[in-house]
């Protein structure tokens, strides 16, 4: 049973590799694959984790959880199967893309509220390359991973404005006193081609 901060290269791919093999399976027969026990035993922490498939350099599907409410290792396994078949951006992944699809699992910390006097202190206390982001304003709430403004190459102002974009709500809505943010950690392993070398992503 690890936690977040014990994750190994090792494990990050035993992580990659299960993903890739749960939707495999789930696309082939539609079933859930059974996992294999010490994999269970391995990750039977709770965490919060968020599985991303790309298509060359596109985006294909990304579903997780966000808080760490659920076994790693089952979460993994709803994630996988839901990034695959059930991302409303995206028509169902086929089994035949699978061999041009690459695979991503974030395993993420717990999310923290910031707690800020004035809603323009947001952008002095995140970090891009260390902090994800989730924004909450009424009902609506969008979350971006930590690794996506690095992609993108925003800084913080951006990743605070994207973010609440995701939320469906206006770009300025951070600096609006009513809405809460929240800031998590993640460490990110990737297939750096479909069914190739697996490695920890540096943010």
């Amino acid at each position: 049973m690890k936690n977040y901060s014990q994750l190994s290269d090792s494990d990050g791919e035993m992580l990659v590799k299960t993903a890739r093999a749960i939707v495999t399976e789930f696309l082939k027969t539609k079933n859930k694959m059974k996992l294999d026990k010490v994999f269970e035993e391995t990750f039977s922490s709770n965490a919060g984790v968020f599985v991303t498939l790309n298509y060359q350099s596109d985006l294909r599907g990304c579903i997780g959880y966000p808080l760490p409410d659920k076994k790693l290792f089952n979460a993994l396994q709803e994630a996988a199967i839901s990034a695959a078949t059930e991302d409303p951006r995206f028509p169902s992944v086929t089994f035949e893309e699978l061999d041009q699809i690459t695979f991503e699992v974030t395993v993420l910390t717990p999310p923290e509220e910031i707690e800020v006097s004035d809603p323009l202190e947001y952008p002095s206390k995140i970090k891009v390359g260390r902090d994800g982001l989730i924004v909450k304003s009424g009902f609506n709430s969008g979350l971006l991973l930590p690794q996506v403004p690095k992609e993108y190459g925003w800084n913080e102002e951006d990743f605070l404005g994207h973010t609440c974009e995701k939320a469906g709500l206006p770009k300025e809505q951070w600096k609006e006193k009513d809405t809460k943010i929240l800031k998590f950690e993640g460490i990110v392993f990737k297939e750096e081609s479909p069914h190739g070398k697996i490695s920890q992503v540096k943010l």
